[in-house]
C-alpha cells in the first residue's frame, strides 16, 4: 500500500524549532523591566475610568437620588441594594416626592462596569477614580450610603431641609439652583429618631420645621 504524502506547509522537525521558541526569551531577558512601585507610586488614572460610586447632591445640599431604582435593576451582577422612601415638608433629602433612604454597593459583586450610572435618570450616581477597593472583610466590602454620598461644598446646607423658595424639582434639574437659599437650616431627621427641636432656627423653637427657609 502507498504511503500517503505528506500535507503540504507541514513543519518538519528538527533542530531550528526549539531555538526559534527559545529566542522569544532571549529577546525578553535584555529589555528594560517595567516595575511600578505600587502603592508608593500611584499611576494616574484615565480621566473616564470606572472606580468606586459616589452620590452626588444639588448645589443647596439636597440628594440627587430619587429612591428609583433604576440602578439597581441595570446591574448584571445584583450588587446595588436601594430603598426609597417618600420626602416631607418637615423632612426632605431630595427635590421631589422620593429620596434614596437606603442605598448600598457589594463591592464583593460590582464588576465596575458603569451600566448603573447609564441608567441613573438624575445623574446622582457617579464614578469615581479611587480603585483602592481591597478589604480583608466581607462586610466591609458592603459600602452604605453614608460612605457614598458626597461631602458638602460652600453654600450646601446638610439635609434635609426644605426646597430653595419658588422652585420645584424641574429647576434642580435644569440647573437653576446655584445655592442654598439665605437662612436654610437642617430639619430634624425624624425617620432617625431626632428631636424637632435640634432643628430650630434663629427665629426661635416654636417656628413649624417647613418654614426654615427665607425668601431670596
Amino acid at each position: 500500500m502507498a504511503e500517503e504524502p505528506q500535507e503540504a506547509g507541514r513543519a518538519k522537525p528538527g533542530f531550528q524549532n526549539p531555538v526559534a521558541g527559545f529566542g522569544v526569551t532571549f529577546k525578553a531577558m535584555f529589555k528594560k523591566r517595567l516595575t511600578e512601585q505600587y502603592p508608593e507610586q500611584q499611576k494616574t488614572t484615565a480621566p473616564r475610568f470606572h472606580g468606586r460610586h459616589q452620590l452626588n447632591r444639588h448645589p443647596d445640599g439636597l440628594e440627587k437620588c430619587v429612591g428609583c431604582e433604576l440602578c439597581a435593576w441595570a446591574c448584571p451582577a445584583d450588587a446595588i441594594y436601594v430603598e426609597g422612601a417618600d420626602n416631607t415638608d418637615e423632612e426632605r433629602y431630595s427635590p421631589g416626592e422620593r429620596y434614596g433612604r437606603v442605598y448600598q454597593i457589594n463591592y464583593a459583586r460590582c464588576i465596575l462596569c458603569g451600566l448603573c450610572i447609564e441608567a441613573c435618570p438624575t445623574r446622582a450616581l457617579t464614578m469615581t477614580n479611587e480603585f483602592e477597593l481591597a478589604d480583608s472583610s466581607r462586610a466591609n466590602l458592603i459600602y452604605t450610603k453614608e460612605q457614598l454620598l458626597a461631602g458638602l461644598e460652600e453654600d450646601m446646607v446638610e439635609p434635609p431641609h426644605a426646597m430653595y423658595p419658588g422652585t420645584d424639582e424641574q429647576d434642580y434639574y435644569r440647573g437653576a439652583v446655584t445655592g442654598a437659599a439665605p437662612g436654610t437650616t437642617r430639619q430634624a431627621a425624624r425617620s432617625e429618631g431626632e428631636d424637632v427641636q435640634e432643628a430650630a432656627s434663629t427665629f426661635g423653637t416654636q417656628e413649624p420645621a417647613s418654614k426654615k427657609v427665607v425668601g431670596r
